[in-house]
């Protein structure tokens, strides 16, 4: 059974920063594309960001020079480092990843809420 467990969520003031983590455990044989998604309240769950197991990386344009993605390969980890929130950033950040486990899946973490609020 795989697994991705999100962390790193919580409350912070406009203009402040926090980094989220999700590990992936159980039968991981290796990862392909990790990345973050999220989704505010009455709205569709949008791309953030995504990285390549090679280190290619893309961004959405509303978080570009903001966010930076990475990851470790050896941990099975990917990280998001938010800098400059804004309220806007505001919503449930979910983990992604494509896992070789028994067989390829796209599997999803629980999610973890970000608050940017005065």
């Amino acid at each position: 059974q795989v697994q991705l467990v999100e962390s790193g969520g919580g409350l912070v003031q406009p203009g402040g920063s926090l980094r989220l983590s999700c590990a992936a455990s159980g039968r991981v044989f290796s990862i392909n594309v990790m990345g973050w998604y999220r989704q505010a309240p009455g709205k569709e769950r949008e791309l953030v960001a995504t990285i390549t197991r090679g280190g290619s990386i893309n961004y959405a344009d509303s978080v570009k020079g903001r966010f930076t993605i990475s990851r470790d390969n050896a941990k099975n980890t990917v990280y998001l480092q938010m800098i400059s929130l804004k309220p806007e950033d505001t919503a449930v950040y979910y983990c992604n990843a494509g896992i070789y486990s028994n067989a390829y899946h796209d599997y999803w973490g629980q999610g973890t809420q970000v608050t940017v609020s005065s």
